[in-house]
């Protein structure tokens, strides 16, 4: 649900942007779709709106979804303010790059790195799992980061937003499968000796 929730300006950014040069008239006000300026402007919009929702639903507001909404705003601001798309396609890579500076620090900052402080509670791993998760986590921001700079650079503003949507969409389902993939023999195998010893004690 928060995945889908935080996809929601994603969605409305793209379509947005599909109507462009369309004259939309709502209560006797009219507005011409203006390509990239215009999606942004809803895209900071719902992405406020998604806040209060979130915190509704789940009662606090998760730091992540605090600071994309802050990338949002700062880079959405700039890019209507300067009118120049860059800043606004910048957004992802900054903000992706800055995740996985984050979630590297983690591993040498205290006896648990962020992702095990953020699943530890309800998934019981060695540290030694959580640290190959948190690298892999590590290398996928990073790598998503050049991407959405490589389509930026490389092809039509069209294309990137496709892109951004679709990529939003597919690397968090490829890094979800990657993540279960990891951790689920882990369960598996301590499921199975929780099993051996529970009825070793057995009298």
């Amino acid at each position: 649900m928060k995945q889908l929730l935080e996809l929601i300006p994603v969605v409305l950014f793209f379509i947005v942007y599909q109507m462009d040069g369309e004259v939309i008239t709502v209560a006797g006000f009219t507005h011409t779709v203006d390509g990239i300026y215009s999606a942004t402007k809803v895209l900071m919009a719902s992405t406020l709106l998604v806040l209060p929702v979130a915190w509704l639903l789940e009662g606090a507001l998760e730091k992540r979804l605090l600071w994309t909404s802050a990338a949002v705003l700062v880079f959405g601001g700039a890019t209507l303010a300067f009118h120049n798309e860059l800043f606004i396609q910048w957004k992802p890579t900054v903000f992706n790059w800055g995740m996985a500076i984050v979630f590297a620090g983690s591993q040498f900052i205290g006896d648990r790195n962020l992702l095990e402080r953020l699943m530890g509670s309800q998934l019981a791993l060695p540290s030694r799992i959580w640290t190959r998760v948190c690298w892999v986590w590590v290398a996928h921001f990073s790598v998503v980061g050049v991407l959405n700079l490589i389509v930026a650079y490389n092809f039509s503003e069209a294309t990137w937003v496709s892109y951004k949507l679709y990529s939003g969409i597919g690397f968090t389902v490829f890094i979800m499968i990657i993540t279960a993939a990891m951790i689920g023999p882990a369960l598996k195998h301590m499921e199975v000796k929780a099993e051996v010893t529970d009825s070793e004690l057995r009298p």
